[in-house]
């Protein structure tokens, strides 16, 4: 009686289960199926529009040329994974509440905070990249402009990070020991380096770097004056000749040929 008991609560509990798994995998499959073709579509309509082409003008595409996919193919990515999260909570859902469905939705709760992350960093990188060419044009003459150019670059781009971490809800737990530690380590080297022993040596070296900046650019700005000077010099008579061309005056009676191929009085 007990033996037959127990095999008939077993089988009404696989009765009762099996129709939960049918719906499980049905909408596995289906949303499966959904989120790889919408994915696929998100990736083909914004390379249509033209994203990969506008990332690479504003200095974001050359990140991706170490890439396995384009901007465009990344955010179809992304939309593909996202839509998974949520087909596999709808899934687990079918079972009723379960430690994987608080999972999930924990995880797709923090969505929007990453996307947000993400554009942070791709504008900062975006102004970094803009930054970083214009200050090599600015200083492009100058054997430490380029130096100075990347070193904003990267400042920015740092930025960009930092921003992005605290976004994601993790910046304070990570960066802030790096960054203490990194100040620290500044600190020492300055008290104990600069501080100390590296008084003259240090002094010496600031004194050839502010000589050698001040060298180029007294001839960056010579260059410049003469490159102005010649410029001015050269389109000088022809402004002059076209002025006198456009205003249409005959030539006056002291510079008009005589009678005899000589001046007239």
């Amino acid at each position: 009686m007990d033996m037959g008991q127990g095999l008939t609560t077993a089988w009404q509990a696989v009765v009762g289960f099996v129709p939960l798994l049918i719906g499980f995998l049905v909408i596995l499959v289906l949303g499966w199926f959904i989120a790889w073709l919408v994915g696929k579509g998100v990736a083909k309509g914004l390379h249509g529009v033209g994203l990969d082409r506008a990332l690479h003008r504003g200095g974001v595409g050359e990140y991706f040329e170490r890439s396995r996919w384009t901007a465009s193919e990344l955010c179809g990515k992304i939309i593909y994974y996202v839509g998974l999260l949520f087909v596999f909570t709808l899934a687990f859902n079918v079972f009723g509440p379960n430690p994987i469905s608080t999972l999930l939705s924990d995880v797709i709760s923090w969505i929007p905070r990453g996307i947000v992350a993400l554009v942070i960093v791709v504008v900062a990188a975006m102004i970094a990249k803009a930054v970083r060419d214009i200050i090599s044009g600015a200083l492009g003459g100058l054997s430490y402009g380029r130096f100075i150019a990347n070193v904003a670059g990267v400042f920015i781009l740092a930025l960009g990070v930092i921003a992005a971490l605290n976004q994601m809800g993790v910046a304070v737990s990570v960066t802030m020991p790096v960054l203490i530690a990194v100040l620290a380590t500044i600190g020492g080297i300055l008290v104990v380096g600069v501080g100390g022993g590296m008084i003259e040596p240090m002094r010496s070296r600031w004194s050839r770097w502010l000589d050698v900046a001040e060298r180029e650019t007294g001839r960056l700005n010579k260059d410049e004056s003469y490159r102005a000077g010649r410029e001015a010099a050269m389109s000088g008579p022809t402004e002059r000749r076209e002025g006198a061309t456009a205003s249409g005056q005959a030539p006056s009676a002291s510079t008009r040929p005589g009678p005899g191929g000589g001046p007239a009085s």
